[in-house]
C-alpha cells in the first residue's frame, strides 16, 4: 500500500486537482457517516479501506505496537523513563503509555537503574510474573554494565535475565528509551518467536527439584510454556 502525503493549506499552493480530489474524498466519507453511499460508489468506497495480511503478521504488529510497560524504576534512569510519558516525548503515540502496576499485566521490564545484588532476585521474579511473550530493557549504563557504579554491590541485568535492547546513557534522555524501545518493536515485527527461552536459547533452563512431588511436577508444567510433565534440568 502505497501513502501519498498532501498539504492542505501553508506552505506551497496546493493544485487544483489536488483540492478537487481532497474534497472529493471528505464529501465520500460524510455521505458514508450519513447513510448516503449506496451502490457501486459504496463497494468502492470499501474496497479501497479494506488491507489483507496474514494472522501471523497481524499477531506481530499488534504485539509490537501495543507495548504495557511495567511501573518499576529502579534510580535516576527511572525519571526518564517517566518523562517519555510527557508532551514532549509522548510515547502514546506509538501505544507504549499503559504503564502497567502488576507484573501479571505487563509484557515490558525497563531496568531504569542501577541494580544490586540483593535486588536482582526481586527484579527476576518480577520478571517470571510477567505475560508472554515478554520482553525486556535494560536502560543506562549501570543496568547493562554497572556503569560508574563497578564495584562488588552492583550486577548487570544480562547476568540473571535475558535482556532484549540495551540503551547506554548516564541517565539516557526519554528520546534515547523511545529509540530503544522503537528497536524492539522493530525486532517484534521481524522476529515470529513468542517465547523468550526460544528467543535466548534458553529452553533447557527449567529446573525441577529431584524431591518434588509429582502434583507439583504437573502444575509447574502447566504453568510455564514449553515445559513438559517430568520438568527439565538446567
Amino acid at each position: 500500500m502505497e501513502v501519498t502525503r498532501q498539504k492542505v493549506g501553508g506552505g506551497e499552493r496546493p493544485s487544483p486537482e489536488s483540492m478537487r480530489d481532497f474534497r472529493s474524498r471528505q464529501l465520500t466519507a460524510r455521505q458514508l457517516l450519513t447513510g448516503d453511499l449506496e451502490g457501486a460508489e459504496l463497494e468502492e468506497h470499501a474496497e479501497s479501506g479494506i488491507l489483507t495480511t496474514t494472522m501471523e503478521r497481524a499477531a506481530k504488529w499488534s504485539a509490537g505496537n501495543a507495548f504495557m510497560p511495567a511501573t518499576f524504576g529502579l534510580a535516576c534512569c527511572a525519571i526518564e523513563m517517566i518523562s517519555t510519558v510527557a508532551a514532549r516525548t509522548d510515547i502514546a503515540r506509538f501505544g507504549f503509555e499503559a504503564f502497567r502496576a502488576s507484573p501479571r499485566q505487563a509484557d515490558l521490564l525497563i531496568l531504569s537503574g542501577r541494580v544490586s545484588i540483593k535486588m536482582a532476585p526481586v527484579v527476576r521474579r518480577i520478571y517470571d510474573q510477567m505475560l508472554e511473550p515478554k520482553w525486556a530493557i535494560a536502560m543506562g549504563a549501570c543496568s547493562s554494565s554497572m556503569g560508574v557504579f563497578n564495584n562488588y554491590a552492583i550486577v548487570p541485568a544480562d547476568k540473571f535475565m535475558p535482556v532484549d535492547v540495551h540503551v547506554p546513557g548516564c541517565p539516557p534522555r526519554p528520546e534515547a528509551l523511545l529509540h530503544g524501545i522503537l528497536k524492539l518493536r522493530a525486532m517484534v515485527h521481524d522476529d515470529p518467536t513468542l517465547g523468550w527461552r526460544e528467543r535466548h536459547g534458553a529452553e533447557r533452563t527449567i529446573e525441577v527439584l529431584p524431591d518434588e512431588g509429582e502434583a507439583l511436577r504437573r502444575q509447574f508444567a502447566e504453568n510455564v510454556p514449553g515445559a513438559t510433565e517430568h520438568g527439565q534440568n538446567a
